[in-house]
């Protein structure tokens, strides 16, 4: 379980055979579950420096983590420890689908990021609802027909890699957990 607030910007260091290898000030050891970009990854190894998991076809294949190169940014979380504050919302780091960046504009201070949506990502999406960007905890601020947007604060643009996105990247959501119980409570009475 994660909160959806990120707690370092990590780099790929390599990406081979299914090993992906991230330079981390995290204190995680072997066993640890971590956050990377929204996917809930165990560490396997690591040392004072780095971190490394093992990435699964399933998880390459409903994820944008197969699109890793070293030298790439990813946003890192360590999993909730009992006692510790929730902040952002339920998060899983179970990646429902990937979505892309319609658009990005100054808003402010900050910005308002679109982002375009599968369907089946889209249904859980309601206005002042939470969703997870990059495993980031985001509040919707405007659903349509293709997708939504997030109002995003000065803070979430400096630490995470929401700050770089470009029109077309391609990122993972995972939608609130509570949704999903909601509609299959509902559907079964």
């Amino acid at each position: 379980m994660f909160t959806g607030l990120v707690r370092e910007v990590g780099k790929v260091v390599s990406f081979d055979d299914g090993r992906l290898r991230i330079e981390s000030s995290l204190a995680a050891a072997i066993g640890d579950s971590v956050s990377i970009a929204g996917c809930c990854l165990t560490v396997v190894d690591g040392d004072r420096r780095t971190l490394a998991f093992d990435a699964v076809p399933e998880t390459l294949a409903r994820t944008t983590l197969g699109q890793l190169e070293a030298g790439a940014r990813v946003n890192l979380e360590p999993a909730l420890r009992a006692g510790q504050a929730l902040g952002g919302h339920y998060v899983q780091g179970h990646v429902d689908g990937v979505g892309s960046v319609r658009s990005v504009q100054p808003e402010g201070e900050g910005s308002r990021a679109w982002f375009d949506a599968p369907p089946e990502i889209l249904r859980y999406c309601v206005e002042k609802g939470s969703i997870a960007v990059e495993g980031v905890s985001l509040t919707v601020a405007e659903v349509d027909d293709e997708g939504f947007a997030v109002a995003l604060v000065p803070h979430t643009l400096a630490a995470t890699t929401l700050g770089s996105l470009s029109p077309g990247d391609e990122v993972n959501l995972e939608a609130d957990v509570l949704a999903k119980y909601v509609e299959r409570l509902v559907t079964k009475a």
